[in-house]
């Protein structure tokens, strides 16, 4: 069945091409893979421009699919036009989504049921469908009907990597600062978008931020999408002001800003104010803003008298006055998002383009170990020809990183008094690259360990890892 996704931009076709490769995919987007890579994303196969060709039955269908939903003023029916074929995949308070199957149009994208209650669900979803063609903002197809009383349904564009909270939260450590930067712009090119329309969010943070693309290598190869503007102000992370029931007056209290708290004063620099506090919540790994404050009371003082959340250890000192500028008391201190992705732009200019320190390789080589730095001592004497390929120069007594003479074997003296951390830590490396440990034994004194490598395997893993990241 041909798709009507494109794969590299995972949005619906508007001038589809056939290359090569046997694929179909938007011609802007291919034109740019190819120039940049010159080889198919999909078979990696080599690939010319010369040879791309319009694929018009795609180009049929696509407009067969939106000429249906136009039709019917993008109003369509449960278990006639769409179905749930699954329990709810995510459910909190008044939100939940499930997954969801076409059942009248050919080869239409996956999709999602949204359900919303609220007395403002109703009257705001008209924002999802006509401001959704962003390739930033998850496409919103239509509106599902009959819902439950007080209640929308939404059906929206599929997310295969679910939401960046949720992403975060499973990975190994927080990915690189040129990825999430790459993230950050995405979105607030989203939100340039959405302030241009007179639209503010509401609810800006990682939870609303789904993955349709991640790489932790190349930041341009990740794609992220913006959903739920103005739509869930409702969950365990909100707080109604004044004890007051109404929905209306429930916000998202640990992202939102003085104003809102204060005054219920939405705009695009209270958005700002929450896009600060949600580039934070990336570098703490998904970490709920104020964590550690156990009443909603005293997160609403600290937030009326200034404080702002503490700089992440992931978040680097050119990174962090960014972020405490959307942060600032002052809403007219506070940039708007156009300026803020040149901002980011800039910053992501001067990060990929820099030498990497002695300080910032080692945290990348800490990284890489994925060891408890507290438990185990790392010191590393890397060789002249690792040291010429990537500038890292590490000396620290008593640890040893060197080459067994005359062999093609490099031991690691590695501090790891605990046997079980010694278990992680070979099993890390025997599960992930397979042939590079050799062997390993117990030192003298007992608490140190000697941990033999394979040289070729591991000059091409870390070199890899500290130059491309």
């Amino acid at each position: 069945m041909d798709s009507l996704i494109c794969p590299i931009t995972k949005q619906l076709f508007s001038v589809p091409v056939i290359a090569d490769d046997g694929y179909t995919y938007e011609e802007s987007a291919i034109v740019s893979w190819i120039q940049e890579n010159h080889t198919s994303p999909m078979t990696c196969q080599a690939l010319s421009l010369r040879n791309l060709r319009p694929n018009r039955t795609i180009k049929n269908l696509v407009e067969e699919f939106e000429n249906s939903l136009s039709a019917v003023n993008y109003r369509l029916k449960l278990n006639v036009d769409v179905k749930k074929v699954s329990g709810a995949m995510f459910q909190v308070n008044t939100k939940a989504i499930y997954r969801a199957e076409w059942l009248t149009r050919r080869n239409a994208p996956p999709t999602i049921l949204l359900k919303l209650s609220g007395v403002q669900a109703k009257r705001e979803a008209s924002y999802c469908v006509q401001l959704s063609r962003h390739p930033h903002i998850v496409r919103t197809y239509g509106v599902v009907e009959p819902a439950p009383q007080d209640s929308i349904m939404l059906l929206q564009q599929y997310a295969p990597n679910g939401n960046l909270s949720d992403f975060l939260e499973d990975q190994l450590r927080v990915p690189d600062e040129v990825i999430l930067l790459e993230m950050f712009a995405q979105i607030t090119d989203a939100m340039t978008y959405l302030a241009y329309n007179h639209i503010t969010h509401g609810d800006l943070a990682c939870r609303n931020i789904v993955i349709f693309r991640f790489s932790k290598f190349k930041s341009e190869d990740n794609l992220v999408k913006l959903t739920d503007f103005g739509l869930t102000q409702h969950c365990s992370t909100y707080v109604s002001i004044n004890n007051e029931l109404a929905i209306t007056n429930c916000i998202p209290i640990r992202y939102a800003s003085p104003e809102v708290i204060q005054n219920k004063e939405y705009s695009e620099k209270s958005d700002i104010y929450s896009m600060g506090v949600t580039m934070w919540e990336a570098f703490s790994k998904a970490t709920i803003p104020w964590s550690h404050i156990e009443t909603d009371q005293e997160i609403l003082q600290r937030i009326i008298s200034g404080e702002t959340l503490s700089k992440p250890p992931m978040c680097s000192d050119e990174t962090w006055p960014i972020i405490l500028t959307t942060m600032s008391m002052i809403p007219l201190e506070r940039p708007t998002f156009s300026q803020l992705r040149r901002s980011l732009t800039k910053l992501q200019y001067q990060i990929e383009n820099r030498t990497p320190s002695h300080k910032e390789l080692m945290i990348k080589l800490q990284q890489v170990l994925q060891v408890d730095m507290h438990e185990v001592v790392i010191g590393v004497a890397v060789e002249d020809t690792l040291v010429k390929l990537t500038g890292l120069h590490i000396y620290q007594a008593d640890a040893i990183f060197r080459r067994v003479p005359d062999t093609n074997i490099t031991c690691f003296r590695l501090k790891i008094p605990n046997d079980n951390d010694l278990t992680i830590f070979i099993n890390y490396y025997e599960q992930r690259f397979k042939n590079l440990i050799l062997r390993h034994k117990r030192d003298t004194p007992v608490e140190w360990v000697k941990v033999f490598i394979n040289t070729n395997m591991l000059y091409a893993h870390m070199v890899a890892i500290l130059s491309r990241e």
